[in-house]
């Protein structure tokens, strides 16, 4: 028999650790399907409070929902049980150290499960909490009937019967309840990237629901902790600088403190390199409006965080702000939207990029020709795509041709019949094409659904939140804000001001200048520039206007670009409204996730005085 209790988490029981203490929180994935082997190295390095892993996005949540339909045992990240746990497990005891991990996906009480029996099989004495309440999906007709319009978009509410999963993206407070309770394991489902790291911060600390600058700057370490590696050299600008390359690249950990600062650094001896450029980056991914990163718990302003090296591989973050977070949680549904294929082809020799394009024309013409027989409708969306024909730079291409190519041939259609079409005819034409055509090993491939992310907002008040340990239940509600949340009440910082000078200038690539980092949030990409010395960034804010960004990508861009400044950081982020053709996998883009729009961007030609050209 449950029991419930109803608990107030606005202020949560105070640690029996000293507020002047550190914690050591260690960033071991940043996605389901990352090596494993974080574990084991951060337990190498020693001294850690807790192990942190994030291992879902909206399409894992879509996989997740379709796996626990066939099979109500699963629906959770499999391997988190059995490549990181089960052998790290006895060391993890041994330790202290405690693990918090979204890895429960759909199903976390089916994950709980599974670890517990590696518990009870060790002989060890660990105790694990779930997190439950995110999971909307049983509630579908009642949000169908509540109509809500997709908040991007403005699309209506997808048909029940499409609907694969919903879930509410949660906050930290819940996660900070279950540690109370003394959780040596939490498990939860859908919780927003960094509310593992920051329930962790609200427990040892004491924070309550209304300490906004020190929720941000826990937020803020959550965030560069959720994507492992990319914070220690990983998808770097100046890859090449990275020390010992990425054998053995170490993965992140964040020593916070009670008023919220941090510092970021990795396990010694290891691969990588952890500079105020390294994390900048990361802290640019994926964020939009940087004074208004909104989260369940808080809503952050990045834009004056400082980051200052204080030792070797030792970078120092201050400066977050906060302010009382909205009343609704963002929920987002996936829902089945059709098939879509894609089969790639390699042309070598000369004018491949011609040869290439006329070769995937021909096959579109010819599977049109073929559903028009068989009664089908028309593919939905069709895409071509070159990669070694510079066509992802669109307007900044170069000029000469290339000899080889690889073309990349994509369709959707409701019907997955209308691909296997489409790849016979790709296949079956290849005697009929222009020279150079390879690339046929492995056979056709095969359609796949495609899953249509909907986002919109709910109240916190439906959402209820459980906490379970054993047979004892807690209710823990996430703080309701204290404020109405205004997004567009925030006081701007001024761009910084553009030098007189009558010097001759000449343009340089902002490779030059600066560094980037893209990522993607849905149909939306943000692209972080961070000036390699604050004397560039005038000039690079004067060139990169939000117009110039949108001429550079408007053979992607259906949406607006929006510019945003962060003195702290002498940084600019753009987000680009409406570029990835729908995002995951409901794109037929060769970069569905906006991953290399910043080395796109970094080719952009900035205006400079001369002597500053000299200098660099």
């Amino acid at each position: 028999m449950l029991s419930y209790v109803k608990v107030n988490l606005t202020r949560t029981n105070m640690s029996t650790r000293a507020n002047n203490r550190l914690i050591r929180i260690g960033g071991a994935c940043g996605f389901w399907g990352e090596s494993p082997s974080a574990t084991s190295q951060l337990l190498v390095e020693g001294n850690l409070d807790y192990i942190v892993y994030d291992y879902l996005a909206e399409i894992t949540m879509s996989i997740l929902a379709r796996a626990r339909a066939a099979n109500p045992e699963l629906g959770y990240a499999t391997d988190f049980v059995s490549a990181v746990l089960e052998p790290n497990l006895g060391e993890i005891a041994k330790q202290g150290v405690t693990i918090i991990s979204n890895a429960g996906g759909v199903n976390p009480r089916a994950c709980a499960k599974a670890i517990r029996r590696l518990i009870e099989d060790a002989g060890l004495d660990l105790t694990v909490a779930v997190v439950t309440g995110d999971d909307l999906i049983d509630r579908a007709e009642e949000l169908s009937a509540l109509a809500p319009l997709e908040m991007f978009s403005g699309q209506p509410f997808p048909a029940i019967e499409s609907l694969n999963s919903i879930n509410a993206y949660l906050g930290a407070f819940p996660i900070a309840k279950a540690l109370a309770e003394g959780a040596d394991i939490v498990l939860t489902g859908r919780v927003v990237d960094s509310a593992v790291t920051l329930g962790a911060c609200i427990h040892e600390f004491g924070w309550g629901g209304n300490d906004h600058d020190r929720l941000a700057g826990g937020s803020l370490a959550g965030h560069i902790l959720e994507c492992g590696p990319q914070a220690t050299g990983g998808n770097f600008t100046d890859w090449e600088q990275v020390e010992s390359g990425y054998f053995d690249i170490g993965y992140p950990i964040a020593e916070v403190a009670a008023d919220g600062s941090f510092v970021c650094t990795k396990p010694m001896g290891t691969g990588g390199a952890v500079t105020p450029h390294t994390v900048g980056e990361q802290m640019l991914y994926e964020i939009g409006d940087p004074r208004a990163y909104v989260l369940p718990d808080v809503i952050c302003d990045f834009s004056a965080v400082s980051l200052e090296q204080e030792g070797e591989d030792r970078v120092r973050l201050t400066g977050a702000k906060g302010s009382p977070p909205p009343g609704e949680y963002k929920v987002s549904a996936t829902c089945a939207d059709g098939f879509r294929g894609s089969q790639t082809l390699f042309f070598y020799g000369f004018d491949a990029d011609r040869k290439a394009r006329r070769y995937a024309e021909v096959a579109l013409e010819r599977a049109r020709d073929r559903l028009s027989c068989r009664g089908l409708p028309d593919f939905s969306e069709t895409r071509v795509e070159l990669i070694g024909d510079e066509s992802y730079y669109g307007k900044q291409r170069a000029l000469s041709g290339p000899r080889d190519v690889s073309v990349t041939i994509a369709a959707r259609h409701p019907d997955s019949k209308a691909l296997a079409i489409l790849f016979r005819e790709v296949t079956g034409m290849a005697l009929g094409a222009p020279p150079g055509l390879t690339g046929f090993a492995g056979g056709r491939p095969k359609p796949s659904p495609v899953v249509k992310l909907f986002s919109f907002t709910y109240s916190k008040n439906d959402v209820e939140i459980t906490v379970e340990i054993g047979d004892d239940r807690w209710i823990a509600q996430d703080p309701p804000p204290d404020e109405v949340y205004d997004p567009d009440g925030r006081e701007r910082p001024s761009p910084p001001p553009i030098p007189s000078t009558d010097e001759e200038r000449v343009d340089v690539p902002l490779i030059r200048l600066a560094l980037g980092r893209s990522g993607d949030k849905g149909n939306k990409a943000n692209i972080g520039v961070i000036a390699r010395k604050p004397e560039y960034l005038p000039w690079i804010w004067k060139a990169l206007t939000e117009q110039a960004v949108a001429d550079v990508f408007g053979h992607f861009l259906e949406g607006s670009v929006k510019r945003y400044y962060l003195p702290g950081s002498h940084s600019i982020n753009f987000l680009l409204h409406d570029v990835l053709g729908g995002g995951g996998i409901a794109s037929l883009h060769n970069d569905p996730q906006g991953k290399g729009y910043a080395q796109i961007l970094l080719a952009y030609p900035i205006p400079v005085p001369c002597s500053l050209v000299e200098a660099l």
